[in-house]
């Protein structure tokens, strides 16, 4: 199945997040699209690895993408190097995706970091003809393929987006699908220890950064996203 959009997150959660709105959006608008978490979550405070497997499907559900697959990298200690870049690009090569969105470049968990790395180096060595990958039980080797762009979602730090994309009309399905992770999130009745993501206070500013960058733009809600390139617009009246 080859999608228009692959959004890669380092933990179920982070590409609802940082993209909920966009997906959605884009969904809405007749792209395929598909999810891949590089990791279980496996070393969150509260809930368990089985938990958020559930929480991801109904997610998955919520914003209607075609694929969500799970890499099962070490949640925390997956890194950077040869063996976790040919997983990447045999999923890129499965995908064919034109855009690739995926972690902040800097933030408070290190796994973030590490996973918007991971993928950009990825995605440039996926086009490479010289790196031979198949998928596993397969005998065809798979053809070279480079996503047009990388682009990068807004997480816990406040970085300074190279462009925003109006969500407005899409925040309620965006919200839906972070609260489908409920035993991650705000819960009053929770017995689970709190973590800084538990809040109710995180769940405010989620949306109230999504108002907040919509009021800088002149439209309800958006959400931010640093650029590998220049951005580029084919005439002014795709400007907002």
């Amino acid at each position: 199945m080859k999608l228009d959009i692959l959004v890669f997150g380092a933990h179920p959660d982070d590409a609802e997040l940082g993209a909920g709105g966009t997906i959605a959006k884009e969904i809405s608008k007749g792209k395929k699209i598909g999810i891949i978490d590089l990791t279980r979550g496996e070393l969150g405070t509260r809930g368990s690895a089985e938990i958020r497997d559930k929480e991801a499907l109904n997610a998955a559900e919520i914003l209607g993408v075609s694929v969500r697959e799970n890499m099962e990298f070490a949640d925390g200690f997956f890194t950077n190097d040869k063996a976790h870049q040919l997983e990447i690009i045999k999923t890129i090569r499965k995908y064919r995706p034109e855009i690739v969105l995926c972690n902040a470049i800097d933030d408070r968990h290190i796994d973030h970091a590490k996973g918007s790395k991971l993928v950009s180096d990825s995605c440039f060595l996926s086009g490479l003809v010289k790196i031979d990958t198949k998928m596993d039980g397969e005998e065809q080797w798979q053809e070279a393929w480079r996503p047009k762009v990388v682009y990068h979602f807004i997480q816990w730090k406040n970085l300074e987006p190279d462009f925003v994309v109006d969500v407005s009309g899409f925040i309620e399905k965006k919200t839906a699908s972070i609260l489908a992770y409920r035993s991650q999130f705000f819960d009053p009745n929770s017995d689970e220890p709190e973590t800084p993501i538990s809040s109710k206070n995180f769940i405010d500013s989620v949306n109230y950064r999504a108002r907040d960058l919509g009021r800088l733009i002149g439209v309800e809600y958006a959400e931010g996203f640093t650029a590998e390139r220049y951005v580029a617009v084919d005439n002014l009246d795709d400007l907002i």
